[in-house]
């Protein structure tokens, strides 16, 4: 049930951002509309629902999926600015370093592969909550949310999967985070650049 709500929440949440005007909504009709659209995904037709149709394609999406997709849903329904330009680039770079980290070596990039590390290894997991509650400590509040809830997850055994790799990335939320992370620097640079620029226009203009 995780796996199709979670299915139907991406789907809602692609077509509630991808559509031009549904955003600036209302907040109750944009709640509404966001729960009619999942809701939706969910009805049977031919058996099945729609999420399921899809769901066939893409498999589960991973906890830190969901964690992230739904608070941003809420965050962006209430427009609370709960969310951190900060902490959303941590967590992103965090997401890109792990994905850097797993998927190479597990493909055969090296000879060590960490994917079998998620199999119940008791140092990996202990690091994993080390982990999250350094972030906790740091104000990560988000981060340490989905680790935590990842590992959680793993732990009751929430999904078929018994690997916790399988709860805390999934290759969406890595290419999402990777192709971030390259706006990021572009941005940056082109800032830069910008920066760089004007400083020559003013010290030209100071000269004469």
């Amino acid at each position: 049930m995780t796996g199709l709500v979670g299915v139907a929440s991406a789907t809602a949440a692609m077509v509630f951002m991808l559509v031009p005007g549904i955003t600036r909504l209302h907040k109750s009709y944009g709640a509404i509309l966001l729960g009619t659209l999942v809701a939706s995904m969910l009805i049977p037709y031919n058996g099945m629902p729609l999420a399921a149709y899809v769901r066939s394609a893409t498999g589960d999406l991973s906890i830190t999926t969901l964690v992230l997709l739904w608070f941003a849903m809420m965050n962006s329904l209430l427009n609370s600015g709960m969310s951190k330009t900060g902490e959303r680039r941590t967590i992103l770079f965090a997401i890109a370093f792990a994905a850097l980290a797993l998927y190479p070596m597990a493909l055969g990039a090296s000879s060590f592969d960490p994917y079998r590390l998620g199999y119940g290894n008791l140092v990996f997991v202990f690091a994993l909550l080390l982990v999250s509650l350094a972030a906790w400590l740091r104000g990560l509040h988000l981060l340490a949310l989905c680790i935590a809830m990842s590992v959680l997850a793993w732990a009751i055994g929430w999904y078929e999967s018994n690997n916790i790799w399988d709860y805390l990335l999934d290759p969406f939320v890595s290419i999402y985070a990777l192709l971030a992370i390259m706006f990021y620097a572009a941005k940056s640079i082109l800032r830069r650049k910008q920066v760089i620029e004007l400083k020559v226009v003013t010290q030209e203009a100071s000269g004469s």
